[in-house]
């Protein structure tokens, strides 16, 4: 056990700070603080976070690193601390409102990683349920501010929002559901089952006043989508942890996504000889034997999948520990599409679970498309990443441990790793692999179209800018996907600046950190020594990874 520092102890110091002032991430990250209380999004808790980054740096820049391990963690932090006060000087909070990760879902996404398995865990989930109302209306305040100002939210984000509060505010709606569903280890009592009903509905007439006040913002949205290129560039940072040239960054992603797909119609006349790559997976969407049938045939497929990639790849090119082997593969409670992961809690009593959200009407499921996800999202993916830096609490600080992490650290090792099983074999088939390359073409467009869209690049057809008709046009034509799915993907971009080419581009610098330490190591590089070193760096943003790797 390594004997914690004055570095580490205010990086501690910090994180306590965050759980006490975010119940949400303390119950993500497994803390019991806060369970029955619910986030502040109001202007005066906005200062709060400002004066309490400006101090923690303040503290941070005085103290001298004892080791390596100090030094990584000065360097991150600092990083992480400056950008945040930059990203609060540019008013960014004021316009915070997208369709997929917003307080708007935050607020609501909460309940699903909260403990439920006892009565006293129901009893904080009720008062959790009646505090709903006090979040949304600080964060409204908020919004407010970006309104007047003339500085808020897209209108294409607004009414997206609008409708997803709408199916909350119905009478099978989220939080009804959620009550409703109630169980524990003993038997909930006739009043506890009445108090969560009552508070449900408290919850879900918060969210109806919520929807009334977007309502009444229409007018005052703005109709221009498009961040701009300095704004742009702090959300790029902010996701990556890593500077980057924006515009060799879209050239590169342009000539990336012309090599993906060349690769993708190689692979496709594999499958079918002569056939395009829109053939081929006509040809694969009708083959009974990668078919499955049902969440229930899903869920047992994914758990195989998984626990076989824990098992192989733990005898080989990773350190998997004991705790970190179990993942649990889980049908979501939601149902807006999509799959996601959330770690352990700090004890392992919770285990990383792989979650996977059916859209309704949806009963079947192609493998040879999902294979390369279930490795994105479980092992050597995100758990394998999130849990083991949960688990190394010898070396790191809890902050280190729980709290770092970027998009690009984090969904760019993700797509490593998708590459990674196919390199080490695990993506077999040609079909496993076209379903690898059409997800690694959907990440490369989105770098396309992400910086095209916010920089007002020109269009790559050369008659104007990027806008929203002509990315979804550009999107549809390089993803295999519903149309619902697709617009829903594009007016996320449109809201989101920065984060979906977080995944490609932080792929290419996980990649170029590989390489570089495989250069300097020579003949001596070895593969699993790579992988734990960088792993046990826990989440550093990217550019604190790169300095941290340069010395290892």
């Amino acid at each position: 056990m390594r004997d914690k520092s004055a570095i580490d102890n205010l990086a501690d110091s910090y994180l306590a700070q965050l759980a006490a002032n975010y119940p949400s991430f303390a119950t993500s990250i497994g803390l019991a603080s806060g369970a029955a209380d619910m986030d502040d999004y109001s202007p005066e808790a906005i200062e709060r976070d400002l004066k309490l980054d400006q101090s923690t740096l303040s503290a941070l820049q005085a103290l001298e690193p004892r080791d390596d391990v100090d030094q990584v963690t000065k360097d991150a932090l600092s990083q992480q601390l400056i950008l945040d006060i930059e990203l609060h000087a540019a008013g960014l909070q004021y316009r915070d409102l997208n369709n997929i990760a917003s307080p708007a879902q935050g607020i609501r996404d909460v309940f699903h990683v909260s403990p439920t398995a006892t009565v006293t865990d129901w009893e904080n989930l009720a008062s959790r349920m009646r505090k709903v109302k006090d979040s949304l209306v600080g964060y409204q305040k908020t919004l407010t501010i970006g309104f007047e100002k003339g500085d808020g939210p897209a209108k294409r984000q607004l009414q997206e929002v609008i409708t997803q509060v709408g199916q909350i505010n119905q009478p099978e709606g989220f939080f009804h559901e959620f009550a409703k569903g109630a169980t524990a280890d003993q038997e909930l009592s006739t009043a506890l089952r009445e108090e969560l009903v009552a508070a449900a509905q408290v919850a879900t007439d918060a969210y109806a006043a919520f929807g009334d006040f977007l309502k009444s913002m229409l007018p005052k949205a703005s109709e221009q989508d498009a961040i701009g290129r300095e704004r742009y560039r702090l959300l790029s940072k902010s996701f990556l942890g890593a500077e980057i040239d924006l515009d060799e960054t879209y050239k590169w992603g342009i000539e990336e996504l012309a090599r993906v797909v060349t690769e993708q119609e190689a692979v496709a006349k594999e499958i079918l000889p002569g056939a395009s790559v829109a053939e081929a997976i006509a040809h694969l969407e009708n083959y009974p034997t990668t078919k499955l049938h049902g969440t229930d045939e899903l869920q047992k497929w994914m758990q195989r999948l998984s626990d076989k990639a824990i098992e192989d790849l733990g005898k080989t090119h990773f350190d998997i520990a004991e705790p970190l082997r179990k993942l649990e593969c889980m049908i979501a409670p939601t149902k807006h599409g999509g799959i996601y992961y959330t770690g352990p809690s700090d004890d392992f009593s919770r285990p990383g679970r792989m979650w996977w959200s059916v859209p309704d009407g949806v009963e079947s499921f192609d493998t040879w498309r999902e294979t390369t996800t279930v490795y994105h999202e479980g092992v050597p993916g995100h758990h394998l990443q999130v849990a083991q830096a949960t688990y190394i609490r010898e070396t790191l600080n809890d902050w280190r441990r729980l709290a770092s992490w970027t998009s690009g650290h984090g969904e760019g090792w993700a797509l490593y790793a998708e590459r990674l099983m196919d390199e080490l074999g695990y993506l077999a088939t040609p079909a496993d692999r076209l379903g690898m390359l059409d997800g690694q073409r959907m990440r490369a467009a989105r770098v396309v179209l992400d910086i095209g869209v916010h920089l007002g690049k020109p269009k790559l057809d050369g008659t104007g800018v990027w806008d929203f008709d002509y990315a979804l046009e550009f999107m549809s034509k390089n993803v295999n996907m519903s149309p619902e799915f697709v617009r829903f993907e594009v007016t996320r971009y449109f809201g989101w600046p920065g984060q979906a080419p977080s995944y490609k581009i932080g792929q290419r610098i996980w990649e170029q950190i590989r390489d570089d330490y495989q250069a300097r190591k020579g003949s001596e590089f070895d593969m699993k020594k790579f992988h734990s070193t960088a792993l046990n760096l826990g989440g550093l943003g990217l550019d604190a990874l790169k300095e941290a790797m340069s010395r290892a």
